[in-house]
């Protein structure tokens, strides 16, 4: 079996979402003084590479820990956009080619190359995605998608300015979908549409969840 690890490690200090709560760990406990090791760890719910429920942008959405876990275990599909600019739109025409064929169920994966800017400010004005593509793929039975970004819709510099404007989390989520954000490592994954697994923590009552998100070629 071959294993590509598609995860940002999770560290005190590591870049989040504007606005969201920091990371932080600290040791509760050490071998010399007491025997054993454990840290206390500070973090939201969307820290690093993770998933969001529907429960994270719709009103009385499922919760991460009601998520169909056979949604987040399965094919996928790798979408190549390479060199976008800064806050670029990718629309359907852009992507239309190397989708034309999927199924439903597959899990669609944007490769961009913009995680090589994961920890600076320039990671904040990512590429996103037009609506029009999560209701292309939605159409055709998706409704799990995953990118190499912090976000498929647009990131403010200020998140504390009022209401965001949300549209493709409101087109998948709305769907009761889930979108996976903050990958990595997509361009490791050499193979044609490798097994994805990216399983979320059972928070129950929660918006979501750091993953491990791991690509497999059995």
């Amino acid at each position: 079996m071959r294993l590509v690890d598609l995860s940002h490690p999770v560290e005190a200090g590591m870049q989040v979402f504007p606005g969201d709560p920091p990371v932080d760990s600290r040791l509760a406990a050490s071998v010399p003084r007491d025997g054993f090791q454990v840290a206390a760890l500070h973090l939201g719910t969307h820290s690093g590479t993770h998933v969001d429920a529907p429960l994270h942008t719709v009103d009385g959405g499922s919760p991460v820990d009601e998520l169909d876990l056979s949604r987040l275990v399965g094919t996928a599909r790798i979408v190549h956009v390479p060199d976008l600019q800064e806050h670029e739109v990718v629309r359907w025409e852009h992507v239309r080619a190397q989708l034309a064929d999927v199924r439903a169920g597959t899990i669609v994966l944007f490769r961009t190359g913009w995680s090589r800017h994961f920890g600076s400010p320039r990671y904040l004005a990512h590429p996103v995605l037009h609506v029009e593509v999560a209701e292309h793929l939605l159409s055709a039975g998706v409704r799990v998608l995953g990118v190499d970004t912090l976000n498929p819709d647009r990131t403010p510099d200020d998140a504390s300015a009022g209401p965001l404007e949300l549209p493709v989390h409101a087109a998948v989520l709305g769907a009761g979908g889930a979108i996976i954000e903050n990958l990595t490592n997509l361009h490791a994954v050499d193979w044609q549409d490798p097994l994805l697994s990216a399983l979320p923590l059972r928070l129950r009552g929660l918006d979501g969840s750091p993953v491990r998100a791991v690509a497999m070629q059995l």
